[in-house]
């Protein structure tokens, strides 16, 4: 990991993940109950692809090698990675494998719709707490401008 950058998110039952920008660690295998484990595989898929851990046209690992890395059957990582196909974020080549969709354009839209998941859900929780719009939109451009200043000290 030689240059990723470790970031720590908190999530709702206080477990934490570790994301390694830019490695093959995107993220642990962290699975929740009350979600069924191959839609949580395929979230964990599409932030390893916007975060470029599965860049644009690599090839992914087999259905057998990722379903070991999570520790889950071979049919719930292949059921997975077939949601993945069916939106058109990776595609299989016959005896070749699956790799990752080069459509720049989706990529970004699925980067966009993955991060305003998180805001809605931050700003949710933030208003459940009592916070209005504008002390949220400060203490996040607050954390943001700190975020920003500690990453250019590196």
């Amino acid at each position: 990991y030689k240059s990723a950058r470790v970031l720590k998110y908190k999530i709702p039952d206080r477990r934490t993940i570790d994301h390694f920008q830019g490695s093959e660690l995107a993220m642990k295998w962290d699975f929740k109950e009350g979600i069924p484990i191959w839609q949580q595989i395929g979230h964990t898929m599409q932030i390893r692809i916007v975060n470029g851990t599965y860049p644009p046209g690599s090839k992914l690992p087999t259905v057998r090698e990722l379903a070991l890395e999570a520790g889950v059957n071979p049919n719930t990582m292949q059921r997975a990675l077939s949601e993945l196909e069916r939106d058109e974020l990776v595609y299989a080549q016959r005896t070749a494998g699956r790799f990752v969709s080069e459509d720049e354009e989706r990529l970004t839209r699925l980067r966009e719709d993955l991060a305003r998941e998180k805001v809605e859900e931050l700003f949710e929780a933030l208003m459940r707490m009592g916070l209005t719009p504008e002390q949220i939109a400060e203490s996040v451009g607050r954390y943001a401008r700190k975020q920003t200043d500690e990453f250019q000290e590196e």
